[in-house]
């Protein structure tokens, strides 16, 4: 699996892996700058047991004088923040970093001569909650109808991050981490003759992340000893020269535990086959590779043995 394609899979948004396009028809009806307007409410992200959590009330009023569906467009105020739509529309993500342009239909198909039509947009920042009110700059929304002289209007949004003790009083800058603070063990892989004359195993590997620099998934570049090569990962994931950790995003000071299946063919002589190594890394939006605060533990080294059973 290549890195462009990895980053594609991180980067599709909600219900559905459709890109923006392909989820309907592109806007047709002809309208003039006054025929499409959207207004915003304020997004006030509350304290959860998983980060915070919020939504926008987002309302789109259409005036053209035939049914249309309208592009939108909506600017995160947290770099990852955006979740989904409500209702459920399919999304792509834009190049620009870190802040991002998530690009949709506004959901619910076409627009009526007159329509107006309300939805909302949720958002999650995993990060700790804190005892104090924070706020962030502001968000976008803008809707176009989408011609060759489309109709557009945007609206700005506050973010407000309620305090654990429900105050939204003076609030202080978030400030997030911008290198993750990832860290990997690994067992030992031993693999078992099969009735096929094959041999399967398993390698163990808990994965931790102590930080909240944005990411969208954390992957596991394995390096193995010759003749053995990966079949797979549980829980079941993206996975062939490398393979995504289930699961999504994580919070600060979350551990999760994976195994990466491992198979040899029955030539393979039992015994000792070798040392390997994992590699693990983050990925956000369409950019590489991100840079970690301490890379010496994102790399952990494991034996390999073939071991007949009794």
């Amino acid at each position: 699996m290549t890195r462009t394609t990895r980053r594609l899979i991180a980067g599709v948004l909600g219900a559905g892996l459709a890109l923006l396009g392909t989820a309907a028809p592109a806007a047709q009806a002809a309208a003039g700058p006054a025929d499409t307007s959207v207004s915003v409410g304020q997004l006030v992200l509350e304290p959860t047991d998983r980060g915070y959590a919020g939504s926008l009330p987002v309302t789109v009023t259409y005036r053209g004088a035939q049914a249309n569906y309208l592009d939108l467009t909506i600017t995160e105020p947290v770099p990852g923040a955006y979740d989904r739509l409500t209702p459920v529309e399919p999304c792509v993500y834009g190049g620009n970093q870190p802040l991002r342009d998530i690009y949709c239909l506004v959901p619910g198909g076409k627009l009526q001569p007159g329509e107006r039509r309300r939805f909302t947009v949720n958002f999650r920042v995993l990060t700790t909650p804190r005892d104090h009110a924070m706020s962030a700059p502001p968000g976008r929304v803008t809707v176009k109808t989408g011609d060759a002289n489309p109709a557009n209007d945007t609206a700005r949004f506050s973010t407000l991050f309620r305090s654990t003790t429900g105050s939204l009083r003076d609030p202080k800058p978030y400030v997030r981490d911008t290198l993750t603070d990832a860290s990997l063990t690994v067992g030992a892989a031993t693999l078992v003759r099969q009735e096929d004359g094959s041999w399967r195993g398993r390698l163990p590997v808990t994965v931790r992340v102590a930080g909240d620099a944005a990411h969208d998934a954390y992957w596991l570049l394995p390096t193995l000893p010759a003749g053995v090569s990966i079949a797979g990962i549980e829980p079941e994931e993206a996975c062939t020269s490398t393979c995504m950790v289930a699961g999504g995003r994580f919070m600060p000071g979350e551990e999760r535990s994976v195994s990466l299946l491992l198979r040899a063919p029955a030539e393979v002589a039992p015994g000792d086959l070798g040392t390997g190594s994992v590699q693990l890394y983050a990925v956000f939006g369409w950019g590489g590779e991100l840079a970690d605060i301490d890379p010496a533990d994102n790399t952990a080294t494991f034996g390999v043995t073939a071991a007949d059973g009794d």
